[in-house]
Parts: structure tokens; sequence; C-alpha cells
């Protein structure tokens, strides 16, 4: 059974001639059993002293064997861990697409309307689950969701309601159509969404503007904007922006140069060179550029763009360097400007309130606080009312 060689070296006290070829005896029967060979080492009345150099080998080369005969275990990938999540609204954790629908029915139908369980349903629910809720719903009303809205809700609450059951690419190309629509255009909200959206959004948003509206964005924004404010959409529309986290050293510094001569040696500011750069390089890569930039000029990119430019092509421009240093931050300026003064911006309000609810709104409230000194939700009730004002507040989480 066993098939090794052992060096024995046996010395033998008080032990007679005829045991010890007893003993050799034994040791010979013993090699086709290792528990008889172990029984007889143990045997009382010998003291043995065994040196097996090939022991230690022998036993090796048995493992590997049997390691050898089986299959190898497949290598697990660690996995990566998941990115943060800085959204205020989260999936509810005893979600029942059936039961919202029919309490949203309820309230919808009962006498005066409930507005409160519109808004507490609707809030406390993801994109993902009010899509749900929406299937189920017309599925057993008959009617769509929407159109049972708009029948009871007025003013911003039905706006917000409405905007809370689109899809986050249909409710961008909603805002989009609306902005380029009518008499007059409303660059700012071209701009908003052009510049922090990522690359793959972009793509969603032209394809549902084109299936909504049987139209290209790219040619409504040709007919409804001009000059280099088009050329800087029509960058960003592209979606050709280097999204990795990686920074460039060398480009950086080039970059900074190259921007430099295009804004401070020229009697005109050469706008396709900063188009280029700050529409296709990724965040990180334009904040090392910024900072080459200070290093390098008296004053910072921001304030040359303001010296040399005028018009929608500065504010654009400056955007989209203000989104690149710090998104939230351009987001809670955005906010502080709707409510500050006489009168509120609603529009605004709204579409960044739901348009971030599940991106990154707990760091433009964080954001907020740093830099006005007060809670964004403080403001909102200051300057909202109603169940319009609750539903703003629900959106931004507990609080």
């Amino acid at each position: 059974m066993f098939n090794f060689y052992a060096k024995l070296e046996i010395r033998q006290m008080q032990v007679s001639t005829c045991k010890r070829r007893s003993l050799q005896s034994k040791l010979a029967g013993a090699a086709g059993s290792f528990s008889r060979f172990r029984q007889f080492l143990l045997d009382p009345g010998l003291l043995v002293e065994v040196k097996m150099s090939m022991f230690k080998k022998f036993f090796k080369n048995i493992i590997h064997k049997k390691d050898a005969d089986k299959e190898p275990e497949p290598v697990k990938e660690k996995e990566k861990p998941k990115p943060k999540y800085y959204g205020t609204v989260t999936p509810h954790p005893d979600f029942d697409a059936s039961k919202d629908a029919s309490v949203l029915r309820s309230a919808i139908q009962s006498k005066g309307v409930d507005e409160d369980v519109i808004v507490a349903v609707l809030v406390k629910r993801n994109n993902e689950q009010r899509q749900k809720i929406k299937a189920v719903y017309e599925a057993s009303a008959g009617k769509k969701l929407e159109q049972s809205l708009k029948s009871v809700l007025r003013s911003h609450l039905e706006d917000v309601s409405l905007a809370l059951l689109m899809l986050p690419a249909h409710y961008d190309a909603h805002l989009l159509r609306n902005a380029t629509k009518g008499l007059g255009t409303d660059e700012d909200v071209l701009v908003e969404i052009l510049a922090t959206r990522s690359n793959k959004q972009i793509e969603q948003i032209k394809s549902v503007f084109k299936e909504e509206y049987k139209e290209e964005l790219e040619q409504v924004i040709k007919d409804e904007t001009s000059g280099d404010f088009t050329e800087a959409l029509l960058a960003m529309l592209s979606a050709k922006k280097d999204e990795g986290h990686s920074v460039d050293l060398d480009l950086a510094q080039k970059d900074a140069k190259i921007l430099f001569e295009a804004s401070g040696h020229s009697d005109k500011i050469n706008v396709s060179t900063f188009i280029e750069i700050l529409t296709t390089r990724s965040s990180p890569q334009l904040k090392r550029t910024f900072q080459h930039y200070a290093s390098v000029s008296d004053t910072s990119l921001p304030k040359a763009l303001e010296l040399q430019l005028k018009g929608d092509i500065e504010d654009c421009l400056i955007d989209i360097v203000k989104c690149a240093w710090n998104t939230p931050a351009f987001f809670a300026e955005k906010l502080h400007n709707s409510m500050k003064g006489h009168g509120t911006r609603d529009n605004t309000l709204i579409r960044i309130l739901v348009s971030r609810s599940e991106v990154d709104l707990k760091k433009i409230i964080e954001e907020y606080r740093a830099m006005f000194g007060r809670r964004l939700q403080e403001d909102i009730q200051q300057d909202t009312k109603g169940d319009y004002q609750q539903i703003l507040l629900g959106l931004c989480g507990p609080h």
C-alpha cells in the first residue's frame, strides 16, 4: 500500500539478539501497512529512535498527487464597490405597485382631491417604481395616471407631479423642447442640460427627442441659436467628452498655455479653441488645466472669459467651467438665484430638484449651505407654500 523508502537507525537498549531479529522481521512486514508500522513502533519494551530522511518527501508527493487530481477552483473576481449614492430619493423598501396605484386612484377620486397622499406617494418612490405604478394604474383605471393628475391638480404642483412621472431622458427632452419652441430660446436650460449630462444620457436624449417630436435635436439647435453659441451647443451635443478620471499633467500644461494664448495675446479671442478644450476634456483634466492657467495668468479663466466675451457664448463657457470645477456648487448657485430677490423662478427650482433628486441632490444641499450660510429647505419654505412646498421639501429628503 505504501511505496516509500525509509532509512531507520535502531538503537536497542536491553534487548536480546533474538528480539532484534524479531524486530527486523516485524519491520519487513510493516512495509505494507502504515497502521501496523505505527503500532509496531509503539511496541512497549522497545526504545526506538527513528530517522526518516525521506518521510516528509513521501507525504509531500502524496499531497501533491491528491491536489493534482482535484479540479482547480475558479478564481473569483473581486467585486467593485458600488459608487456612493448622493440622491435624496431612494427606492421604497416595501414597494407594492398595485397598492400604490389603488391609493392614488382613491386620492384622485376623493372629494376635494387628497393632494397630501399624492405627494407622499410620488416623493417616496424612485423613478423606476413610479414607472411601475403608472403601468398598473393604466391597466386598472383604463386611463393614464398623467391624465388623471392633470384633471385634478393645478399650477406648480401639477408641473412637479408630471415631471416626476417622466423617465429622465424624456424629462430632459421635454425641457429642451420647451426651451426651443415658441418665441425666444431659454439658453440657460440648453447649457445646463448639455453641460451636466453624460455622453450616454445625451445620446438617449437625442433619441427620445427624435421619437417624441419628430425632429433632430441638432437641427433644432441650429435653427434656434447662432454663432459661437451654436458651435458650443453642438460640440456638447456630439457627446465626445472624455469621462475618464485620470489626469494627463503634460496635456493640462499644454492646454493651459493654449487657452492663455487664445485669450490674452490676440485682438480677438479664439472661441473655437476654448470650445474644443472645454467640451472634450474630462472634469478632472479641466480642473488641473485651470490650475495651470492660474499660474501663468494674472486673471482666472472665468474672469478672462468675462473680459473677452459677451452674450450667450460668455455665459455658456463660464457655466461649463463652473460645472467642471464643482457640479453640485453650480446647481446650488442656480437654486439660490431662483429664490433670490422678488419672486421665485419656479421652473428652475422644479427642474433642478426633480432632475437631481436621484443623482447628487445631497451634495447640492451641502454646497448650498456652505456657499450661502442657509439650508436650502429654509429658503424653499420662505418662497413657496402649500402642497407645492411639501413636494419640493419631500424631494430634498428627510429634514
